[in-house]
């Protein structure tokens, strides 16, 4: 009896050393938003994993906020790139009363999910959201760290008419937020530049037949072929253009700029023919560090780096360490931190201006040889 009597005060000491560890913990949920089901999962699933990167070394720092140790946990929705469950995610996010959103990946879905996250008062970051609306709404908690379609657009009709000598130019845009808006841009760009633009056609983004678009467009004998579009659709748009003949340029923007379209184009795809940017990019003193992330998510996930793993891996990093600067995981105490941060990621330097677009963002310039994406240039 005198043993178990020992051993009661003892029980108890250590209860109560679990239960003070356990408050002293404070778990940080950051939602993920993409589309991880439908044509384009494999570019959802890449923003995730970049998520899932940082938060995994995050928690290996073992941070500690406010005077709490900190366990980061990463909440990942799919919106399937549809504007209707990408609200649906982001009231779900909101309802689980998470302290930060790093998403959508879509412009049609971002916009309207980011009036849900501003009502609410929770910071966003989209690592690829690039239709300009996004951050003109007048949003407090809205961020993107990608350059957006007014740059995006600019700098590929610029290259069109100075660098392809483009003369007669047809356009098509699968009628997105995100498509339609690049084309405008890029139409803006190369009319200022005096190119003339012989066809406007329009697709949707779950399309694979464009007989129809082609034919009407090869009567206009383009030299330059523009699409506003993801590469799930310019893959067999491509196959379609070499069966019809038409041997224009094809541009694109970061869309259709991922390591997946050779696959989805097949033998269509002829070196040089493609050109296309990437809302970002990173200059010479960054190569190293993407060139390193790359071979870390590599080994990770036994994937390739898509297109924007390396910005959601940013965009987490920097909700972290603007609640560091905060002392403070609540959104609307670090949330002035946010918005003044000046962060070295993998990306570049990040900081944003009064709208929470990137300062100073560049734009990286691509075409394909044999089958890989093949860097013309980094541009601003």
């Amino acid at each position: 009896m005198q043993f178990k009597t020992k051993m009661i005060p003892l029980t108890g000491a250590v209860a109560l050393a679990f239960a003070v560890s356990a408050s002293a913990q404070e778990v940080v949920k950051i939602g993920h938003v993409g589309p991880i089901s439908g044509g384009i999962a494999h570019l959802g699933k890449d923003n995730e994993n970049g998520a899932r990167m940082a938060i995994d070394e995050l928690n290996a720092k073992g941070l500690t906020i406010g005077g709490k140790k900190v366990k980061f946990e990463l909440m990942a929705e799919d919106d399937a790139a549809d504007p209707k469950q990408g609200t649906a995610a982001a009231q779900k996010l909101v309802d689980a009363k998470v302290n930060g959103v790093v998403g959508h990946l879509n412009s049609g879905t971002t916009i309207p999910a980011s009036r849900i996250y501003n009502d609410a008062g929770i910071p966003q970051i989209s690592p690829s959201a690039t239709n300009p609306k996004y951050t003109q709404q007048g949003f407090k908690t809205a961020f993107r760290v990608v350059a957006n379609d007014s740059q995006l657009g600019s700098a590929l009709g610029r290259y069109a008419a100075e660098q392809l000598k483009a003369k007669k130019v047809a356009v098509i845009d699968d009628r997105t937020a995100y498509g339609q808006g690049l084309a405008q841009e890029f139409m803006k760009s190369v009319k200022s530049k005096g190119v003339e633009i012989v066809a406007q056609q329009y697709t949707n983004d779950k399309a694979t037949d464009f007989n129809a678009i082609l034919t009407a467009i090869k009567a206009k004998k383009p030299d330059t072929v523009f699409f506003g579009g993801v590469d799930a659709v310019a893959g067999p748009m491509l196959r379609q253009m070499k069966t019809l003949g038409i041997n224009a340029k094809f541009i694109g923007g970061d869309g259709i700029c991922s390591e997946t379209l050779p696959k989805l184009a097949g033998d269509a795809l002829i070196d040089g023919q493609v050109v296309c940017a990437e809302a970002g990019g990173v200059e010479e003193a960054q190569k190293k560090g993407m060139e390193d992330f790359r071979a870390a998510f590599k080994k990770k996930f036994n994937a390739d780096v898509q297109i924007y793993s390396p910005y959601t891996y940013d965009a987490v990093m920097i909700l972290a360490e603007s609640m560091k600067k905060a002392n403070s995981v609540e959104p609307a105490k670090y949330l002035p931190e946010l918005a003044k941060i000046n962060y070295k990621g993998v990306i570049g330097n990040i900081a944003f201006d009064a709208n929470g677009d990137m300062k100073n963002g560049t734009l990286t310039l691509y075409t394909f040889k044999g089958g890989k994406r093949d860097q013309i240039a980094v541009v601003k």
